[in-house]
């Protein structure tokens, strides 16, 4: 078998079968529930499916599983050097599913560094699901592991901040228990935590995964036997992506490459760019000014920048190419004010110790030109 170059795989990921299907572009299947004649056989096939397993044969029912959902978690699985892949309704209902199996397990402690996604913070700290947290520096994170820790949790590049943490490292001195990266913000395309030693990627699939601002999901990418047991969760919870989803976000993964690449080149502009703009007092970009980065990481800086003004809320009000809206990764711009916002819910004492000002903004940079970017930016500062 010929191992093609991963822009390659992105593109024909979970589409293996088209040609002998007779199909150029896979199909969706929007079936709720699937007829058999054999229900003697159903209902084994139910216990099957009930332990986390999967025995290859026909769908039985839209919660179970859907052959459209399948082939983008399949897509997603390779592209992640994963055995497995799971697809859920949303990345909080794919972060909870992770959650639950560990609960489940006896092992409901969570190690994580911040900042991390807001409602990530905020899960963890309500303990809403019966986890428990311990907050930690990625240096120290070792040591806050204790005989019920089932999960450290950490996103690089972090959000807002864009922090970078060396997965490999941390990865090494957590062990055995799981690292789980949330890779929204690198996707695949710039960056594979299994390849540094995580143990579970998560992703908010709505971001650049879908691309387009016009999907939700969440996926989860692991080995085999974590895999299973975040199906049996899904079984029981029925937090499934919808086949349409899972349509939009095997489409979404063809281009990744092509987008990622060309959004990180324009952020990296903006960010060296807003480095000299004299209304700017700090810009947070991986890699700015030669920093060091963290080995066999990220490619790339990435197409989030974020940045520090005096007055975060004029700005937002005075853009006119970007859109001042929550979310990231589509193929227009967008900008947002996390301490209103996406870390809104995060206790102010907690943001700062976490380093997001009040006066940071966070864009997501699409596939606009960069000079008519920078402009509308420009117009904004001005105002501010």
């Amino acid at each position: 078998m010929t191992l093609h170059h991963w822009e390659t795989r992105a593109i024909h990921a979970g589409r293996e079968d088209r040609v002998d299907l007779g199909l150029h572009v896979p199909p969706i299947d929007l079936s709720t529930t699937y007829p058999s004649r054999d229900t003697v056989a159903e209902a084994a096939r139910l216990d099957v499916f009930s332990s986390g397993a999967d025995d290859g044969g026909p769908p039985v029912y839209g919660r179970v599983g859907n052959p459209t959902v399948a082939r983008f978690e399949s897509a997603l699985a390779e592209l992640e050097g994963a055995e497995a892949a799971v697809a859920f309704a949303s990345g909080m209902a794919a972060l909870c599913a992770c959650l639950l199996v560990q609960v489940a397990r006896g092992r409901p402690h969570v190690v994580a560094v911040r900042p991390l996604y807001g409602t990530t913070d905020h899960l963890l700290e309500s303990g809403l699901l019966g986890s428990s947290v311990t907050w930690a520096q990625p240096h120290s994170a070792g040591d806050a592991i204790r005989n019920d820790t089932g999960l450290v949790i950490v996103e690089s590049p972090a959000n807002p901040t864009l922090t970078e943490i060396d997965i490999q490292a941390l990865a090494a001195a957590c062990a055995p228990v799981a690292v789980l990266v949330d890779n929204t913000f690198a996707t695949p395309a710039l960056q594979r935590p299994l390849n540094c030693g995580a143990g579970i990627v998560l992703h908010s699939a709505t971001k650049y995964l879908g691309g387009h601002g016009d999907v939700m999901g969440g996926v989860v990418a692991s080995d085999e036997g974590f895999a299973r047991a975040l199906r049996q969760v899904r079984f029981a919870t029925g937090g499934i992506l919808h086949p349409l989803a899972g349509y939009q976000l095997l489409r979404g993964l063809s281009t990744l490459s092509v987008r990622m690449h060309h959004a990180s080149a324009a952020a990296a502009e903006i960010a060296r760019r807003l480095v000299h703009h004299p209304a700017v007092t700090r810009v947070h970009y991986p890699g700015l000014n030669g920093e060091p980065r963290p080995p066999k990481q990220m490619a790339a800086g990435g197409a989030i920048v974020s940045f520090e003004v005096d007055d975060p809320h004029a700005v937002t009000g005075s853009v006119r190419l970007f859109t001042p809206a929550v979310s990231l990764g589509s193929v227009d711009s967008l900008i947002q004010h996390p301490a209103s916002l996406t870390h809104h819910a995060m206790d102010p004492d907690s943001r700062e110790q976490a380093g997001i000002s009040d006066r940071l903004l966070r864009i997501s940079v699409g596939l606009e030109h960069v000079d008519d970017l920078w402009a509308d930016l420009t117009q904004a500062l001005t105002r501010d």
